[in-house]
């Protein structure tokens, strides 16, 4: 079947189901480190009482049948397993139906997490993650050609997630069509890493040529994917560089890295073998009738479930990041639709005082990868997923982001929670739990160049008010 093998692209399928495999791993093992405090039985939002609450139409999940956290763990480790096998090359050495079946286990078992991950599990890229491996199912083996459909809808879908975060630029904050974002945009990021200061420093009219950079990336190059080789890969490569060059500005978990393994597929045999001591396969075998009936299949079911995507890529009402089936399947994607200007944070602090008075030591609780201590320089943590930093960012947006989490994580605090604790960089009672908690709430801005020098500090701040008063125990149960 000449028309349905896509000859030239062996190494861009291993590539690319091999990086994909990796970044199933780190989302499995954010998974498994992470749920026990934050979905767990005692944790913050607990899966129980959110399945008690919702159904399996709502939310398709395993977790329906049975839920405990031993399970939970169990499926999470079984992902993680699957997903090294798959990037040491085992599945792909499989026959082709045991290969599919491996792709649909992790698929399936991300996806009854992400679907009871409730808060935690809101960010567009864990649809993105789902999307990608459901595709990656129709792939194929070593022992079948690349499958041309299911490139296609691959290109498709790295069209959907350039030309939609495109157009929610130009369509939101004024700061995108007057080229100014960047003025703010890497100080204000919801982690920033560990270069994110010099990129904030940089010129100004850097800063406007990245942004006018970013538009042609995400508004004119996605077109040219659909366009023969050469220019569909020189398309895919400007794409890879530009998420290079965000990787090393700031902390996106694995929003990037998604983006160049789709970019990964696009590129053809021929320039990977000048870059890399690769060669193809030694040839392909039949490819079974079913197996191309049912991509042929697929192909069907996404072009006619990509049509509300695209009416919400041409609306003027554009949502950013939307699924509108609950296997997060066919998505729309687009970030950053608005850029903040001042840069706020939540600071929690504790104290051993049996009293809360005006001369209270408070000891202040500092995080893995949001700002904290003035002095510790941001680390680079993606493609590895903080999710409580990530929801402080947003608590320090609106208190109506973290209603439904933050005071059970004061009490967790109250009472020195082994998993909650396991979630921060410092904890400064680790003996003994603290009487008290509070939240205070600081505005957060960069050093400049001479600020750093004089002081060695990258950031300054300021106290604005209190978030959440001081809470203890005793207060809480009487409540």
């Amino acid at each position: 079947m000449e028309w349905y093998d896509a000859d030239g692209y062996s190494l861009g399928r291993l590539l690319c189901t091999r990086a994909l495999a990796l970044v199933y791993l780190v989302a499995f093992l954010v998974a498994l480190n992470q749920f026990r405090a934050l979905l767990g039985s005692t944790g913050l939002t607990p899966i129980p009482r959110f399945l008690k609450a919702t159904s399996f139409g709502l939310a398709p999940s395993v977790f329906h049948l049975r839920y405990s956290d031993r399970l939970f763990a169990a499926v999470a480790g079984l992902g993680a397993v699957l997903a090294a096998a798959t990037a040491l090359g085992v599945t792909d050495r499989l026959p082709l139906i045991a290969s599919m079946l491996v792709w649909f286990l992790l698929w399936l078992l991300y996806l009854s997490i992400v679907n009871v991950g409730q808060v935690w599990y809101s960010f567009g890229w864990e649809s993105l993650l789902l999307e990608t491996g459901f595709l990656a199912i129709f792939l194929g083996n070593a022992d079948t050609a690349p499958p041309l459909l299911v490139l296609i809808l691959l290109r498709w879908l790295l069209f959907r997630l350039e030309f939609g975060a495109g157009l929610i630029k130009m369509r939101g904050d004024r700061c995108w069509r007057d080229l100014t974002c960047l003025y703010y945009h890497h100080e204000t990021q919801p982690m920033p890493g560990p270069l994110s200061w010099y990129f904030h420093h940089l010129p100004r009219p850097l800063h406007r040529v990245e942004v006018a950079g970013n538009h042609v990336t995400q508004l004119v190059v996605p077109f040219f994917l659909f366009a023969p080789q050469p220019i569909a890969g020189i398309a895919a490569s400007i794409m890879i560089v530009t998420q290079l060059w965000l990787v090393v500005s700031g902390n996106f978990s694995w929003l990037n890295w998604l983006a160049i393994v789709l970019g990964l597929s696009v590129i053809p045999d021929s320039w990977w073998e000048r870059l890399l001591p690769l060669e193809p396969g030694p040839g392909y075998g039949t490819t079974p009738t079913v197996f191309v009936a049912v991509v042929v299949a697929l192909t069907g079911t996404v072009a006619v479930l990509s049509y509300l995507p695209v009416r919400n890529m041409l609306s003027h009402r554009q949502a950013m990041n939307a699924s509108f089936n609950r296997w997060h399947f066919v998505n729309t994607y687009g970030a950053f639709g608005s850029i903040t200007r001042h840069r706020h944070e939540v600071i929690v602090e504790g104290t051993s005082d049996r009293e809360v008075g005006p001369g209270t030591v408070w000891r202040e609780y500092e995080f893995k990868g949001k700002p904290g201590d003035v002095r510790r320089r941001p680390r680079q943590y993606a493609p590895y997923h903080l999710r409580l930093d990530w929801l402080m960012w947003f608590a320090a947006l609106s208190p109506d982001y973290a209603r439904s989490w933050f005071g059970r994580l004061l009490e967790k605090l109250l009472t020195n929670d082994e998993h909650v604790t396991a979630l921060l960089r410092r904890n400064p009672f680790p003996d003994a739990p603290p009487r008290w908690v509070r939240a205070r709430y600081f505005s957060y801005r960069y050093t400049t160049w001479r600020e750093r020098r004089e002081t060695g500090a990258w950031w300054v701040r300021e106290y604005i008010t209190d978030y959440m008063r001081p809470v203890a125990l005793a207060e809480r149960d009487a409540e």
